[in-house]
């Protein structure tokens, strides 16, 4: 069980490594991941949103509130109920989400580029195995 537990530190540390060195640029991790889900997941529901980013539906109505005022995502009656409102991510939404990933894909390699030829090939070995711990951790 030692190398699970060395698994989720370093996976952890990662995580947190990148999220903390990106540029905040106008919009939070938070603010980041919610139009993340909007760009690849197509308009939602504040219930659904704030669901999916583990959240109280209080916390994501102030926060699509203020991607609103933004201009970074836009509300529409949701047309299966029309007391509800959907909540879709605008090209002002898309261009502030791009120039993040941007961002963080310029410091991942970056950093990439500083590590040795033996633990990039380590690491290139090891992108199966991420890739199906992602795509499992994502269905859940």
């Amino acid at each position: 069980m030692e190398e699970i537990a060395d698994i989720t530190d370093v996976l952890r540390r990662l995580s947190n490594t990148i999220a903390r060195r990106t540029p905040r640029l106008e919009t939070s991790r938070a603010a980041a991941s919610s139009l993340a889900i909007l760009d690849s997941e197509g308009p939602q529901r504040i219930t659904a949103l704030a669901e999916r980013e583990a959240v109280s539906q209080p916390a994501m109505t102030n926060l699509v509130q203020r991607l609103e005022a933004q201009g970074l995502v836009t509300r529409a009656a949701d047309p299966a109920d029309a007391r509800a409102s959907l909540i879709s991510i605008t090209p002002e939404g898309l261009a502030v989400l791009h120039e993040r990933l941007r961002l963080q894909d310029e410091l991942i390699a970056a950093t990439v580029a500083r590590l040795s030829p033996d633990d990039r090939a380590a690491i290139a070995a090891a992108l199966s195995a991420l890739t199906h711990f992602t795509e499992s951790h994502e269905s859940r």
